[in-house]
């Protein structure tokens, strides 16, 4: 009896992949931008995925506006593209130390100060770069900024588990208790793009008291060391809520092998090629 004919591969790659190859953001971003019907197909809204596209003849949109997909350049022969139309574009990556009340995004229709404006012009003018993950308006401290798609998804999805490390102030002495309970982790519930509530576990890699202080005048405070492989939104105040303490403070201080320095808030520094390779170690290691 013959076998039945293969099924033949999906043609083209996956369209949140081939957006934030475009530097739209990273992969998980564009993944709910389509979800939020956005983006459009050669003219048909694409909600549901996977979903494979051709860089050289789908035309993609989001928001209405044309997207410029690079070719894959195992596909340039074929298409028939010159080398300087498939040449591939300069990464770039830069760690920012964003100051309280600058909001994580590309753009803002209030106006409101946004990390791109941390990022010098020069770096910014021809390449189309996003932040990698989040911190909300009131936290502080490290940020990647980047037009590489494919290490920001690395960087951000679960299944990588890459560390980030916070400083975080709260209210009150945190108690023996309170800490066990954060390392035993807890469900948060999350709204999902349908109206539906979703919860979903959540947990501190290590959470550990830094300092306790007695302080009649000012209140009492505690500074905690607090590790997370996955991250949701706010999570760390979300947690500590829960049992009781509230956040004052909040500093992202590392992520993965990345630390501040001498960079102050406020300031931007071009990563260089071993900062970018200790990166890519940490994805791959852990």
């Amino acid at each position: 009896m013959p076998k039945p004919p293969a099924a033949s591969a999906p043609k083209g790659v996956r369209l949140q992949k081939a957006m934030a190859d475009a530097g739209l953001g990273a992969r998980r971003d564009c993944e709910e931008m389509i979800a939020a019907g956005r983006v459009k197909v050669n003219g048909r809204v694409v909600t549901t995925l996977p979903c494979f596209v051709s860089p050289t003849t789908d035309v993609v949109e989001l928001d209405d506006e044309v997207i410029e997909l690079p070719v894959p350049e195992d596909s340039a022969g074929q298409a028939g593209e010159s080398k300087a139309a498939t040449r591939p574009r300069s990464l770039i990556y830069v760690l920012i130390n964003k100051p309280k009340g600058v909001i994580t995004t590309t753009s803002d229709p209030e106006g409101r100060r946004n990390v791109l404006d941390l990022v010098p012009v020069s770096l910014r003018r021809d390449e189309r770069l996003f932040p990698v993950g989040r911190l909300d308006s009131d936290s502080t401290g490290l940020l990647l900024i980047t037009n590489d798609g494919e290490l920001a998804y690395q960087l951000t999805h679960p299944k990588f588990g890459i560390a980030k490390e916070y400083r975080v102030l709260t209210s009150g002495l945190a108690s023996d208790e309170q800490l066990k309970k954060l390392r035993a982790g807890m469900y948060l519930v999350n709204p999902a793009m349908d109206g539906t509530k979703t919860s979903k576990r959540a947990s501190m890699e290590s959470v550990r008291i830094i300092k306790r202080f007695v302080d009649r005048a000012r209140g009492d405070r505690t500074m905690l060391s607090v590790t997370l492989r996955e991250g949701q939104n706010r999570e760390i105040r979300r947690m500590l809520a829960r049992v009781g303490l509230k956040v004052r403070e909040l500093e992202r201080v590392a992520i993965g092998p990345l630390r501040a320095g001498d960079l102050k808030p406020g300031q931007a520094k071009l990563l260089g090629k071993k900062d970018v390779e200790k990166l890519r170690a940490a994805v791959l290691g852990d």
